[in-house]
């Protein structure tokens, strides 16, 4: 990717659109909503330039086909001219600007023409009430006859171009509106080491004249992911037909999205509107590849209900574990693996990249470890990728790339690759919002060849591990108390503050004294019925408890049901990996340092992490004692030095 910040990026196309929040905009709009009202003009604007040639012919044809329902007008012109979108309106932007009166009408009345499969688009940009707004402060004839001008016709700018400018627009808009404004948007570099990485284990298959491939997205923002991921495809196959599919809930950026589809040759439809969490737009669908990039650490509140009703069938997305209700990165990665095309079908599987933070990796959540569970028994993940901080507008976080296969090669079957990226990047020469790094060409390079390297590649930067390997069981391991029986004054004192305790329980009592506490439980009932005293079952645990001295000579101690006594402080868990016979994971790391410890296999519980970080530290070396004795007499010398001339001053 080029630096956004370099010289070479912003062409003069872009920065002329820009240069209208500078004349037109300013004093009237605030700073952080110049985007807002330059995004959606030049859209119009570039729709405009692409339906000029053909217009005129459109009108008449359409006035031809009398009073046909709308939708079946957007199907005749299709057939006919085979365009996708059109404009009935006989204005243009230049006819509005040519004449200062009735400018929010005529405009208005423009854009009410064009064609019905993409009249979403001005409702989701609220284009009327940007029109309202500049024409109450006498600015919107200026802005229009400014977009009217500018060059966005193909024969000046190509769709990769256009693209490029939009991207420009884009950057900037998130510049002045903030830390929260790219949510929407994945930085192009991020994209491209997705689609990388996604496609690098198909390449042999993408190959031929008649190669179909869909590509989905549920949290598609302005749709950049869809674009870049069919752009990479093409530079694979120019023969290939790519079929895009998204789902975008925020208005604007589906507005955006599904123009920028649009511009660039795409359906009408590529892009759906609605909240992927409630209702899957493509339920019954699945797909070749899927890229997504979810909100992250947002809270799933507001879905909740419908959730939980999806989860309540077998089978479904939700099916498998619900993530806590803070964070819904789990729902979305689920989700995304419910939409891979299955093992086989079409003669491969499908792929798909997810964009998370940490949190997904590890949450020990009942849920989140249930849904990773799922992924690990259905041999989902082929690999996971580190990406650098600081690589995303609105966050500066660890961020992580995973991949999901369902038809793995025969040599990544069972195994998940961790490639620790978060060292390959280069600095921007001007931050955006959070974003101050980005991964250069060759970066990228090395993370594919990481990948493809598979277990020979460097392990500094690659560990391939199986998928048990992630798996562990907690096992409670304990050290047996060793005491004995010890009647002092204080327990007596002690258990005299109980109403079932007298002074005849306590003089039986001192007839134990000095006898091991494992004998206590039986040997006590036994010696307080004999001198006719009632012992009850909760005063055995009470004077057990009190009595009970600490002693290395004496036996291992039980309590009343057979139990072994745990040593006060001295339970803890042990975390032993599935990949692991247990008993020699305990003869290993437990014994050496606890010769008397026990564990209990049946209490065992189940889980699972992706310890990332872990598996990729690598312990500093310590100072040489020598050196730092030196260091210190060093500096101990310059002090004295420091000190003795301070003296004689």
């Amino acid at each position: 990717m080029t630096d956004p910040a370099s010289p070479a990026s912003p062409s003069a196309t872009a920065r002329i659109v820009w240069d209208t929040a500078d004349k037109f905009l300013r004093n009237v709009v605030e700073p952080q909503e110049y985007g807002d009202y330059i995004l959606p003009f030049t859209v119009l604007r570039r729709l405009e330039c692409l339906l000029a040639s053909t217009k005129r012919d459109v009108i008449e044809y359409v006035r031809s086909l009398g009073e046909m329902p709308p939708h079946l007008i957007d199907i005749a012109v299709r057939d006919c001219f085979k365009l996708s979108f059109f404009n009935v309106s006989e204005l243009d932007l230049a006819t509005i600007a040519s004449v200062d009166d009735n400018v929010d009408k005529s405009l208005t009345s423009y854009v009410a023409g064009f064609s019905n499969n993409i009249a979403d688009i001005w409702n989701a940009f609220e284009f009327p009430k940007l029109v309202t707004k500049l024409a109450s402060a006498n600015r919107l004839h200026a802005v229009v006859k400014h977009f009217s001008t500018l060059p966005l016709g193909p024969d000046q700018v190509s769709n990769t171009a256009m693209g490029d400018i939009f991207e420009d627009v884009m950057y900037r808009a998130f510049d002045k509106k903030g830390k929260g404004a790219g949510a929407f948007y994945t930085p192009r570099d991020a994209i491209k080491l997705m689609v990388d990485v996604l496609f690098a284990a198909d390449e042999d298959s993408l190959v031929g004249e008649s190669t179909l491939r869909s590509i989905y997205d549920p949290t598609a923002g302005s749709g950049g992911m869809l674009l870049v991921g069919q752009d990479s495809l093409k530079a694979l196959n120019p023969d290939i037909k790519v079929t895009l599919f998204g789902q975008e809930l925020m208005p604007s950026a589906y507005a955006l999205g599904k123009a920028d589809l649009l511009i660039q040759g795409g359906r009408p439809d590529a892009i759906r509107m609605g909240d992927t969490l409630i209702r899957d737009e493509y339920e019954g669908q699945t797909f070749d590849y899927v890229l997504s990039n979810p909100p992250f650490g947002s809270d799933w509140g507001v879905q909740e209900t419908e959730v939980r009703k999806q989860a309540k069938i077998d089978g479904s997305r939700f099916s498998h574990g619900l993530p806590p209700k803070s964070d819904g990165q789990m729902l979305f990665l689920a989700h995304c693996a419910s939409k891979l095309t299955p093992a086989g079908k079409q003669g491969h599987g499908g792929r798909a990249a997810v964009v998370s933070n940490a949190s997904p990796l590890f949450t020990s959540d009942k849920g989140a470890n249930a849904i990773r569970q799922w992924l690990f028994d259905e041999d989902l993940v082929d690999a996971i990728i580190a990406l650098p901080t600081q690589m995303f507008y609105g966050t500066g976080i660890a961020t992580y790339i995973w991949i999901l296969d369902t038809n793995k090669v025969e040599h990544r079957a069972g195994m998940i690759q961790l490639i620790d990226g978060s060292d390959l990047w280069d600095p921007m020469r001007k931050p955006m919002g959070d974003k101050r790094r980005y991964v250069s060409d060759p970066k990228r390079a090395a993370l594919l060849r990481a990948y493809r390297d598979f277990d020979h590649a460097d392990p500094k930067t690659s560990k391939v591990l199986r998928s048990t390997d992630f798996q562990f069981i907690d096992v409670p391991v304990y050290k047996q108390a060793r005491l004995a029986t010890v009647v002092s004054d204080d327990a007596i004192e002690a258990l005299l503050e109980r109403k079932d305790f007298t002074a005849a329980h306590a003089d039986a009592l001192r007839s134990l004294n000095e006898s091991p506490w494992n004998g206590l439980a039986t040997a006590w009932p036994k010696v307080a019925t004999a001198n006719g005293l009632k012992v009850p079952v909760t005063q055995i645990d009470a004077v057990m408890k009190a009595v009970g001295v600490e002693d290395e000579n004496a036996p291992v101690a039980v309590d009343r049901k057979g139990n072994p006594v745990i040593a006060d402080g001295w339970k803890i868990t042990e975390r032993v990996p599935l990949s692991e016979d247990l008993d020699e994971h305990m003869q290993r790391e437990v014994l050496p340092f606890a010769p008397d410890a026990q564990w209990d296999e049946a209490a065992a519980k189940a889980g699972n992490e992706i310890a990332f970080t872990r598996r990729f530290y690598v312990p500093e070396e310590p100072r040489d004692l020598t050196k730092i004795d030196a260091d210190v007499k060093r500096v101990m010398g310059e002090l004295a030095e420091m000190f003795e001339a301070v003296s004689h001053e």
